[in-house]
């Protein structure tokens, strides 16, 4: 055995065949089986190498030559260079399929007959290249270069009528309407829900509260709430599509910046300006579907796919990543404290500009905190009154809190490690197969419950979404409903239509790239 290990090149896994009869089957099982990852199996194989492929063949009684023959032959095939390949990255079995018949146009057959030496075949001399068999198109000449894989279909044929292909897609979504509300009765469908509910939720409120910054509060976390929950039911209930997260992205995010800022500087009211611009982008958008512009999808090719889900990856580990480091602005980590010193901190009036305002308040009738008396305040009652916090145990937003951006490190990393233990969970050997199945199902959902349980038991004062108590509009010098020319001069309506443009170039490709993947054939979706 050590023998024969030392002539195994290292890395080397196995691939099992197993045949055999059945009294009580009736017609062949045949199955191939990637392990991923590879196994050792003990006993299977003479040499202690990990299982990769396991092939088993399993038929009624009478035929266990016929299933000795097959089993010959898998092996063989396991044998091919290029067989390997198609194994390894095979997803369905049309791709094994093709394998096989690859393998069977490059394999030369010998007659049965009597083996006569004086003409037999000699061996080449050298061990012919497998490179060509590899190349698609290389074997035949006139074979022409594949051309990129389209997204084919009927939703994505031109009709050449207004509104054709939403005539079409209604006729096509009419008979699954009533089976999509059934078919979610799964638990796997309420693993998606509430993945799904939390997917959509912390972004709309974290988003929004970003958006309130930048847009001075004329757009905030209720706003942002409000239209994702609106679009996000009637979407979901007609577009066929429950499974797409909608929401603020950063993109949308960056272009709101962009335009605040450019009507605080040309003093035009911004609500008016976005709302002409809504406008026109809801007009562009029926335009797109009254000329079928979805047909363009077709072009989109997998590396495009790719690209984006992997530039939507990137944004959201990015800004992960920058919101763990915007807490050390918050929450300084005080260097070299003296544990003496941990108690001394005061709060003072130390200039004329922080009495003006204490003045103002002091001559408030009901101020919510009491008047200011000398070493009795709160942190509150110190922010109340304007004060600013001196000593070495403080900054400048009050005493130092170093345990909170440590502990935001560690719910960080442990949910993404906890998150991804749970999804690994499907394939270890404990508790039984649908016990495991659950779990990896509620990976995400599972994580998120349990991590906000140790941070609320712990008690350590982490930065939680400020979620809105009441419905209504953030400002309150403003009402739901907003005029579209407002203040603003007549020709910025008009104007409006450069800004409306380029959103709807970035709200389609957003939806309709996402649709894409979503829609792929693997995923099986009806």
């Amino acid at each position: 055995e050590l023998h024969f290990m030392k002539k195994i090149p290292t890395g080397a896994e196995a691939s099992n065949v197993l045949v055999g009869e059945l009294d009580f089957l009736h017609q062949p099982i045949v199955a191939f089986v990637r392990l991923t990852p590879a196994v050792l199996l003990s006993g299977m194989t003479e040499v202690p190498i990990p299982t990769r492929f396991l092939f088993v063949l399993l038929g009624p009684e009478g035929r266990a030559r016929q299933y000795h023959e097959i089993g010959r032959a898998m092996a063989t095939i396991m044998t091919d260079e290029v067989f390997h390949d198609v194994a390894y990255k095979a997803k369905n079995q049309a791709d094994l399929v093709a394998g096989i018949d690859e393998f069977l146009d490059q394999v030369t057959v010998l007659p049965p007959g009597e083996w006569d030496p004086s003409i037999r075949i000699e061996p080449p001399k050298n061990v012919p290249s497998q490179d060509k068999r590899k190349m698609p198109g290389a074997l035949d000449d006139n074979a022409s270069h594949s051309k990129p894989e389209k997204h084919s279909g009927p939703e994505l044929e031109r009709t050449g009528r207004l509104f054709g292909g939403l005539i079409r897609d209604v006729q096509r979504k009419a008979p699954w309407f009533w089976s999509d509300f059934r078919d979610g009765l799964s638990l796997q469908c309420l693993a998606s829900f509430l993945f799904l509910y939390c997917a959509c939720m912390s972004p709309v409120i974290t988003f929004g509260g970003l958006l309130g910054e930048a847009t001075d509060g004329h757009m905030s976390a209720m706003e942002s709430l409000l239209g994702a929950s609106m679009t996000g039911v009637v979407y979901s209930l007609f577009a066929g599509q429950p499974l797409t997260i909608l929401g603020s992205t950063g993109p949308v995010l960056v272009f709101e910046k962009i335009l605040y800022k450019f009507c605080r500087d040309h003093t035009l009211s911004y609500l008016s300006l976005r709302a002409c611009i809504g406008l026109w982008t809801a007009a562009f958008c029926i335009m797109l579907v009254a000329t079928d512009a979805s047909c363009l999808v077709c072009y989109i090719t997998r590396f495009t796919e790719e690209a984006f889900a992997a530039l939507i990856c990137i944004i959201f580990i990015y800004e992960a990543l920058e919101k763990l480091t915007h807490l050390r602005e918050i929450y300084p980590v005080h260097m070299h404290s003296n544990l003496d010193f941990l108690t001394i901190y005061s709060w003072v009036f130390s200039s004329s500009q922080a009495a003006a305002p204490w003045q103002e308040l002091r001559a408030a009738p009901s101020p919510p905190f009491p008047y200011p008396v000398a070493g009795a305040l709160f942190l509150q009652e110190c922010r109340y009154w304007h004060g600013k916090f001196q000593g070495p145990a403080c900054g400048h937003d009050g005493p130092y809190t170093p345990n909170v951006l440590f502990w935001c490190c560690i719910l960080f990393f442990s949910t993404f490690i906890l998150s991804s233990l749970l999804k690994k969970f499907k394939t270890s050997r404990y508790f039984p197969t649908r016990v495991r199945s659950t779990i990896s199902d509620f990976a995400v959902f599972l994580t998120i419950v349990v991590m906000v349980l140790i941070d609320f038991m712990v008690g350590i004062p982490s930065p939680k979404l400020h979620v809105p108590h009441t419905f209504k509009p953030t400002r309150d010098d403003r009402g739901w409903f907003v005029n579209p020319i407002g203040p603003n001069p007549w020709w910025t309506v008009l104007a409006a239509l450069i800004p409306a443009l380029l959103c709807t170039i970035l709200i389609f490709m957003d939806q309709q790239i996402t649709a894409v993947i979503v829609n792929r054939k693997e995923h099986k979706l009806k």
